[in-house]
C-alpha cells in the first residue's frame, strides 16, 4: 500500500474511532483526528477513560464499521456545518477559521457519523477498516497551547494486513522493553529531576558515553581539519535579530530581561556565535574552508508536553560546526559531510537515508538564492548519494537555506531526523561578512550547518534502546567486573584491576560479601561486556578466567593476551 494511501486508512480509523467513542459516551466531544506515523489519534473533550475501556472501544468500532460502505462527501456553508456541530465549540472555531480563509468546508458521512473534514478516505471501509489497535490515551492541550483546555487523546494504529499489524504491535512490545527512559536511570547513565523540565542530569556512567563519543568526534574532526570553538552561553537580542532567529524562532528560545534597558536571549544555536567569530577580523580565501566546530550547551524552549527523555529535551549539546567556504566549494565540502555522515553512522552498524528540505513558507531572503542553493543541493545528492535513495520534502527547509538531513533506521526499524546539513547563503549577508579572493575583491562567503550526531542526548537516548543498554565495549561506562571469588584472592584482583586501568581499560573490582553468582548476576544485569572471575585456579596458573556478555564462560586466558583482545575491539570500535 502507498504511503498516501496508508494515510488515507489511517485518517479513515481516526473517524471510525470518534464514531465509537459517541455511541458509548455522547457527551464527549469530537475535536481533530489525524494520521500519523504508524496510526492515528483523536482528541476529545469532556472524556475520562482509561486503556482498561479500550476492549469494549474496540468492539464497538467493530460492530459500527459493518454498516460502513463508503464515506460521502458534502460541500456546506458555515452556518449549516454550524448547525451540525451545535455545542462542539472546537469545531466551530475551526469552521470560523475555514470561512475566514475562504476554504471549503466539507463534511463526510459514513454511517450515521459526520465529521468535519478536508477528506482523504478509504473506498470501502466495511471491508479495509479491520486490523487496528488501541494503543494508549494521554492528554493534549487544544491545538498544543498550554493556555488552552487539556483534552483527551487516544492513540491508535491501523496496518492493511493483520500480519502488519502483529508485527507492528511485537516491535511495539519489544521497544517498551528497549525503553531508554527505563534503562537510562537502571544504569546510572542519566536522570531527570522536577526543578529543571526538560534537562537531564548526566549521571557517571552516561558522562563517559557522551565523553566517548565527543573525544571521537573530534580526534575525526581534527583529522579533517576542523578547528574547535566555544562561545557564550547568553547574548543581547542584537546578535539573534542579525541572524534572523529573532523573528523565526524567539518564541523557542529563553528571553531574559534583566531590567538594565538590555534583553538577552539564551543561546539556542550556535550559527549567530560562528558568525561572530568569522566576521571579527579579515578573512583570505587561502583560509577557506573554515571549519569551526562547537560542542557547547544549547537551551530552547519546548513545550513541556512535548518533552520526551532524551528525544526532546531543553538542554542539549550537538557535534556542530559552521564551514565558511566559497560557492565553487559547496560541491566538495557535501561531498566530505557525507563521507563522515557515513563513517560516523558505520561503526554502529546504523542504516540511514537522505531527505532534501527545500525553501519554507517563511523563509528568510531571496528567492533566487533560495533556488540557486536548492539545486546545488540536487545535483549533490545525485551526484554523491551513492546507494543512499533520497526524497524530497517541500517546505521544510531552514528559515535561512534549503537541507540535507540524516534519518536514521534503528534494531527496530524506527527512523528518527539526527543529522542535517544546511547551505545558508543568507545569514553570512547579514552579518556583512567578507572574504577577500584571489583576485583582491571582496567576496560574502557560503555557510554549511552541519551536524552528525545532531543533539547528543537524543543520540544517545537511540543507542540505548538500539542496543538495549548493551553498549559495544569501547562505549560501555564498565568495560570490565572484577570478581575475585574469595578473601585470599584479593590481592591478585587488584594487581589485575591495576594493569588494565594502566592500559586506560574502565575495570571496577567487585569484592562485596555476596555470592559470585549474585555478584555475577549484578554485572550481567549492569551490562558489562567483561567479567573476570579470579580464584585460586587463577592465582596459581597466573592467569584470569573471562565470561563474556552473550556469550558465556571463555575458559582461562593470560591478562596480556585479553588486554591485546579487548584493546583492538576498543580500537576497532566493534559492535560485538
Amino acid at each position: 500500500m502507498s504511503e498516501q494511501n496508508l494515510d488515507n486508512l489511517r485518517h479513515s480509523a481516526s473517524h471510525l474511532l470518534a464514531a465509537a467513542i459517541l455511541s458509548l459516551y455522547p457527551k464527549a466531544k469530537p475535536t481533530f483526528g489525524p494520521p500519523i506515523e504508524n496510526g492515528f489519534y483523536y482528541d476529545f473533550d469532556n472524556l475520562k477513560i482509561s486503556e482498561e475501556d479500550f476492549p469494549k472501544i474496540e468492539t464497538e468500532m467493530q460492530q459500527i464499521v459493518k454498516k460502513w460502505d463508503k464515506f460521502e462527501k458534502e460541500l456546506v456553508t458555515a452556518e449549516k456545518a454550524k448547525k451540525v456541530f451545535k455545542g462542539n465549540q472546537y469545531k466551530i472555531e475551526l469552521i470560523d477559521e475555514f470561512a475566514k480563509e475562504g476554504q471549503e468546508i466539507t463534511l463526510y458521512k459514513s454511517g450515521s457519523y459526520v465529521d468535519l473534514c478536508r477528506g482523504g478516505h478509504i473506498i470501502n471501509p466495511s471491508k479495509e477498516l479491520k486490523h487496528f489497535k488501541l494503543l494508549s490515551v494521554a492528554g493534549a492541550y487544544w491545538r498544543g497551547d498550554e493556555k488552552n483546555k487539556m483534552l483527551t487523546r487516544i492513540y491508535g494504529t491501523i496496518f492493511p494486513t493483520n500480519k502488519e499489524l502483529d508485527n507492528y504491535l511485537k516491535n511495539l512490545e519489544e521497544a517498551k522493553k528497549r525503553d531508554h527512559k527505563k534503562i537510562g536511570p537502571k544504569l546510572g547513565l542519566f536522570m531527570f529531576h522536577e526543578t529543571a523540565p526538560g534537562s537531564p542530569y548526566w549521571l557517571p556512567n552516561g558522562l563517559v558515553i557522551l565523553n566517548q563519543l565527543l573525544d571521537y568526534w573530534r580526534k575525526e574532526h581534527t583529522k579533517r581539519g576542523y578547528k574547535e570553538v566555544s562561545t557564550p552561553l547568553v547574548n543581547k537580542k542584537l546578535l539573534w535579530e542579525l541572524s534572523g532567529h529573532w523573528k523565526h524562532y524567539k518564541n523557542n528560545m529563553f528571553i531574559s530581561d534583566m531590567g538594565d534597558g538590555d534583553v538577552y536571549g539564551v543561546k539556542a544555536m550556535n550559527c549567530p556565535n560562528a558568525m561572530i567569530i568569522f566576521g571579527f577580523r579579515k578573512r583570505s580565501y587561502r583560509e577557506l574552508p573554515l571549519r569551526l566546530s562547537d560542542s557547547d550547551i544549547l537551551h530552547r524552549y519546548e513545550k513541556s508536553g512535548e518533552l520526551n527523555g532524551l528525544f526532546r529535551v531543553r538542554m542539549f549539546r550537538q557535534d556542530d560546526s559552521h564551514n565558511f567556504i566559497t560557492e565553487g566549494q559547496i560541491e566538495n565540502e557535501y561531498k566530505e559531510i557525507l563521507d563522515i555522515a557515513r563513517d560516523f553512522y558505520g561503526i554502529f552498524d546504523l542504516e540511514y537515508r537522505l531527505r532534501l528540505g527545500t525553501r519554507p513558507e517563511k523563509y528568510m531572503g531571496d528567492k533566487k538564492l533560495w533556488d540557486k542553493a536548492e539545486k546545488s543541493l540536487i545535483k549533490i545528492l545525485d551526484r554523491h548519494a551513492g546507494k543512499k535513495k533520497y526524497e524530497i520534502l517541500e517546505g521544510d527547509g531552514a528559515f535561512y537555506g534549503p537541507k540535507i538531513d540524516i534519518l536514521m533506521k534503528d534494531s527496530l526499524g524506527r527512523d528518527w531526523q539526527m543529522g542535517t546539513i544546511q547551505l545558508d547563503f543568507q545569514q553570512p549577508l547579514n552579518f556583512n561578512l567578507k572574504y577577500v579572493d584571489k583576485d583582491g575583491i571582496e567576496k560574502p562567503p557560503v555557510v554549511i550547518h552541519r551536524v552528525i550526531y545532531g543533539s547528543l542526548e537524543r543520540f544517545i537516548g537511540i543507542l540505548i534502546e538500539h542496543f538495549a543498554g548493551a553498549f559495544p565495549v569501547w562505549l560501555a561506562p564498565t568495560q570490565i567486573k572484577v570478581l575475585p571469588i574469595t578473601e585470599r584472592n584479593y590481592k591478585y584482583a587488584d594487581g589485575v584491576m591495576k594493569k588494565l586501568r594502566e592500559e586506560n581499560i574502565r575495570v571496577e573490582l567487585d569484592n562485596r560479601s555476596e555470592s559470585m553468582q549474585a555478584r555475577i548476576r549484578d554485572a550481567e544485569t549492569q551490562k558489562i561486556p567483561y567479567i573476570l572471575i579470579l580464584g585460586d585456579k587463577e592465582v596459581k596458573a597466573n592467569k584470569i578466567a573471562v565470561r563474556q556478555r552473550s556469550k558465556g564462560d571463555l575458559g582461562q586466558i593470560s591478562l596480556s593476551k585479553f588486554i591485546d583482545k579487548i584493546t583492538q575491539q576498543i580500537e576497532e570500535k566493534a559492535i560485538n
